[in-house]
């Protein structure tokens, strides 16, 4: 059993962080984002209801949680205002109780949005702002929510802006959830609460370490926790990678195990892997173990959450990439340079599939001969151990089988 915990996504995102933080939410006290902005997604099932997240913690689905939105994270106040409104509609808790806002975060306006539109499709971002507010952060003439939300600061910034009066609306109603989340997460994890550190994207996307510059505009590793929470790393005891039984990516930038046969369609039409956010089709690709043991070293991942396992049922024929053909040399390491990663091709191991259903399995006993076949292989290439099998979006669709990694 570990005191806090880090849930870092392995591939390209899109691997089925809600569902695990979801999972793993019902055992925390405290559940805090340290990154990105709402051009992620987060969806979870859960009684009977399908709710989709892009900046609260999924942690607010669980009552008497403390939900911390880090200062890592790109604030865009209307929408996690009409987040705030929705899930009150659907009867679920939300106020300064249990979800606070960091308020050192950098807030994103229609500026950064028009921003986006205009120059992100190149590399296929959301169009969200997030990257352009992330640049006028780092540029040191973004606004704080503490600016945002104090009137005089925001007005003699903003006041001639179309869109003044609409956000000054909006700072309002902002304005009682801000609080030193680097205070009060630092006090509760020294108190003792089991914490859950929620991150966004992948690690794939990260904006040192990822396929750039095919990658989002904050750190999505787990190094990622500490300058996204404002908290040291000795805090963090615990990092589970979330890694599909399968590879997708969304928007462009070199993808080596991309398939673009029957195989392809079949796994994006059974795991409906359309973007929470956005509704685009993902790309589908084969298990790719060179991102995964990348991943892991990066993020230095005690264990994993193997999500989608049940996707890959009906399959007859499922292939694993353990190398990289480039000019005529295998690689058995991932790089991150695109030049070279465009440039290769995979070199695959195949097993055999099953065609057993897996949603209603329970627990690891009665997963198909094969399938235990492909979860043995996969813990081997990533030199990792498999602390989570999912099996479908639900909560119940879960098996732990390493119980230590767990809170």
């Amino acid at each position: 059993m570990v005191a806090n915990i880090a849930v870092i996504g392995m591939q390209w995102g899109d691997e089925g962080k809600g569902k695990i933080i979801d999972f793993l939410a019902e055992k925390a006290e405290v559940v805090a984002r340290f990154n990105g902005g709402n051009n992620a997604g987060h969806t979870i099932n859960a009684g009977g209801r399908k709710i989709i997240l892009h900046t609260i913690p999924s942690g607010i689905l669980h009552s008497k949680k403390l939900n911390i939105v880090g200062s890592g994270v790109v604030v865009d106040p209307k929408v996690v205002l009409d987040e705030i409104s929705k899930l009150r509609k659907e009867k679920i808790k939300v106020g300064p109780e249990n979800l606070v806002i960091s308020e050192d975060a950098h807030i994103v306006l229609p500026i950064h949005i028009e921003e986006d539109k205009k120059t992100g499709g190149k590399i296929g971002t959301t169009g969200r702002g997030i990257g352009p507010a992330y640049t006028d952060k780092i540029a040191r003439i973004g606004i704080k929510a503490r600016d945002f939300c104090n009137r005089d600061i925001f007005k003699k910034r903003f006041g001639d802006e179309q869109f003044y009066d609409e956000y000054e609306e909006y700072a309002s109603s902002l304005r009682e959830f801000l609080a030193n989340t680097s205070l009060i997460i630092n006090e509760q994890i020294d108190s003792g609460k089991k914490v859950l550190f929620e991150g966004a994207q992948g690690t794939l996307l990260d904006i040192d370490h990822g396929t750039y510059p095919y990658v989002t505009s904050s750190n999505t590793i787990a190094g990622g926790v500490c300058t996204g929470l404002g908290i040291g790393p000795k805090k963090i005891n615990s990092v589970m990678g979330v890694i599909k039984a399968y590879t997708t990516r969304v928007g462009a930038g070199p993808f080596p195990t991309e398939i673009f046969d029957s195989y392809g369609e079949k796994i994006q039409k059974r795991g409906n892997e359309f973007g929470a956010t956005t509704g685009r089709a993902r790309r589908i690709g084969w298990f790719d173990a060179l991102v995964g043991r990348y991943s892991a070293r990066l993020n230095g991942t005690d264990s994993f959450a193997i999500t989608k396992l049940d996707v890959l049922s009906t399959v007859d024929k499922i292939k694993i990439c353990v190398g990289y053909n480039y000019k005529g040399s295998v690689i058995t390491e991932f790089t991150n340079d695109i030049s070279v990663l465009g440039k290769c091709t995979p070199v695959y191991e195949e097993m055999d599939g099953w065609w057993e259903e897996l949603s209603k399995v329970k627990n690891l006993d009665r997963i198909p001969e094969n399938a235990k076949k492909y979860l043995k292989r996969v813990q081997e290439l990533l030199g990792t151990p498999i602390s989570i099998v999912s099996l479908g979006p639900d909560r119940e669709q879960t098996i732990v089988l390493k119980k230590e990694f767990l809170f």
